[in-house]
């Protein structure tokens, strides 16, 4: 199915003009006709005005069927007797066949999207005594950027630990006539390949940096995960999502993570691992730095000849500066008055 734009269109406000006329002619019309057809000579004519006036009477409203009024970034799908005829888009004041149907299976779903937070207009009429609220849905399509936000999901990552994420997915309608008539819905179809992409892509990357996983598929192990990796992340769901729908003339614009953290059954488990390893680097690095400046110390003491000391010294001097350097707690001086023999 390819998108034909109608052309030529903008003549909604003349022919409305001209329907006017018309029906406002067609009354003076028939009284003039039965006027004439009072006069024997003049029966003819006056059969004639009087029928064309009642015509138009009766079908001149048929050409306010075919008025069309577009806002900017709307567009309308038409069909005449069940084949597609063409697009109308852009802002203006149209004139179509008046038998032609806009199409869009679309317009009562509702999606977590930012076009569903206003209010749907509604009629309110009253049906043996009971008020009946009936919804004013429109035919046509929107063309602006639309955001979708779908719930968050519950996904194994390539480790098997269960994840919730979200995503938000800004859309547009590319091409009109796929989107009513290649798919069912287009957007209950867009929310679904949504899911189904993102599912498909955080299977292939750990929570957290891992080692031994590849998630590019080159067979070479690399350092991609959701929480350190979110902007490739977020590319390879766009990319996988835009193959999805390109069939229903979607164009994905942008993905973007909006909600990323582990399951609630093991939120706490990871995180007594995050803070076990946190605990170790800093132990790490805090050793590291003591070792470095006992190393120091012995070394300014033998270049400054300050005091000698035999390998058992040496050895208690270490002890006691890592003690002090890597402990939790503030060093209690002891003064030893004595000896170490």
């Amino acid at each position: 199915m390819k998108e034909i734009v109608l052309e030529g269109r903008k003549n909604g406000m003349l022919v409305m003009l001209l329907t006017i006329l018309l029906l406002v002619l067609s009354i003076p019309a028939m009284i003039f006709g039965g006027i004439l057809i009072g006069r024997e000579e003049t029966l003819a004519v006056g059969v004639v005005f009087l029928i064309a006036g009642i015509l138009v009477m009766c079908v001149g409203w048929l050409p306010f069927l075919g008025l069309k009024i577009l806002k900017p970034q709307e567009a309308l799908v038409l069909t005449l007797f069940g084949k597609y005829i063409g697009t109308l888009k852009g802002n203006g004041f149209y004139f179509v066949n008046p038998f032609s149907v806009a199409v869009n299976p679309a317009a009562k779903t509702k999606l977590n999207q930012s076009g569903d937070v206003k209010t749907t207009p509604s009629v309110t009429m009253t049906s043996n005594g009971m008020p009946v609220t009936m919804e004013m849905t429109s035919k046509k399509l929107s063309l602006k950027i639309q955001t979708l936000s779908n719930n968050r999901q519950k996904i194994n990552d390539c480790l098997g630990n269960p994840v919730e994420i979200g995503i938000a997915v800004t859309w547009r309608i590319a091409d009109t006539a796929k989107a009513v008539f290649n798919v069912e819905n287009y957007k209950e179809f867009l929310s679904l390949q949504c899911d189904s992409a993102l599912r498909n892509i955080v299977r292939l990357y750990p929570y957290d940096v891992a080692p031994n996983v590849d998630t590019t598929g080159d067979g070479v192990a690399d350092d991609g995960s959701l929480r350190g990796s979110s902007e490739l992340v977020a590319a390879r769901i766009r990319d996988e999502i835009q193959n999805r729908v390109a069939e229903a003339g979607i164009e994905i614009v942008e993905a973007r993570i909006t909600y990323l953290a582990y399951a609630t059954e093991i939120a706490a488990v990871m995180l007594q691992r995050q803070q076990a390893s946190a605990i170790i680097d800093a132990r790490k690095m805090i050793v590291d730095g003591a070792v470095g400046m006992v190393e120091m110390a012995l070394e300014r003491l033998n270049e400054n000849n300050v005091v000698t000391l035999d390998e058992e010294r040496k050895a208690a001097m270490v002890s006691n500066l890592l003690v002090v350097l890597c402990g939790n707690h503030d060093a209690q001086p002891i003064v030893n008055s004595g000896s170490l023999y």
